[in-house]
């Protein structure tokens, strides 16, 4: 199991101000960019579950816009991110595969929302994730994730309706590499299960 570098001791305990504490899933097709992303806004170290591609998977995951992929998620990966108004996300990032499908209720039992990346070059290998994430009945949020080479000549409706997202479904796009632009993306999310449950005026 491969772990990013260590975090320095001061950010592995919860910050005095924290309030609300929200689990969130980081889902999306394998290659995708979810354990980058968690890496890239996670204050303390993350946990990964990483294991390196062999030649016996090569059968049942599709490499197909991915070949540079050389190790691949096989439970979670986690992260954790403190955000204005004492609002703290545990992301949990979730394997890509059909053969980790098993796993899905277990990781999905309590999250308040999902995350889900995009790859604009194989739009189609994001259906079944997205399946997944409306059978579950979670709230959730799309990121088209930068990747260098990823077609820029698609507008937002052509997206939407690819994905075949609904007008209330918040659609962004982020670099998984740069802290700034996933915290864009996770703030989108964030928004979007506040607008559905307005706290409660005290």
């Amino acid at each position: 199991m491969a772990c990013a570098p260590s975090s320095t001791p001061s950010g592995i305990h919860l910050p005095d101000s924290a309030r609300e504490l929200v689990k969130i899933l980081v889902a999306g097709p394998f290659g995708v960019g979810k354990t980058t992303l968690i890496d890239s806004v996670s204050e303390i170290r993350p946990l990964h579950t990483e294991e390196h591609l062999t030649e016996a998977s090569a059968t049942v995951d599709d490499l197909a816009g991915v070949r540079e992929k050389s190790t691949t998620t096989v439970a979670i990966d986690f992260g954790r991110i403190s955000l204005p108004g004492g609002i703290v996300l545990y992301l949990f990032g979730t394997p890509g595969q059909e053969r980790f499908r098993s796993l899905w209720d277990d990781i999905a039992y309590g999250a308040l929302g999902a995350l889900v990346l995009v790859d604009s070059r194989r739009i189609d290998a994001s259906f079944d994730v997205l399946g997944l994430v409306e059978e579950s009945g979670l709230p959730y949020a799309v990121a088209f994730n930068a990747f260098p080479d990823a077609p820029r000549h698609y507008t937002e409706e052509q997206l939407r309706t690819a994905l075949d997202l609904d007008a209330g479904t918040p659609m962004v796009t982020c670099d998984a590499r740069e802290r700034d632009s996933s915290i864009d993306a996770l703030l989108a999310l964030v928004q979007h299960l506040i607008d559905r449950h307005p706290p409660e005026r005290r």
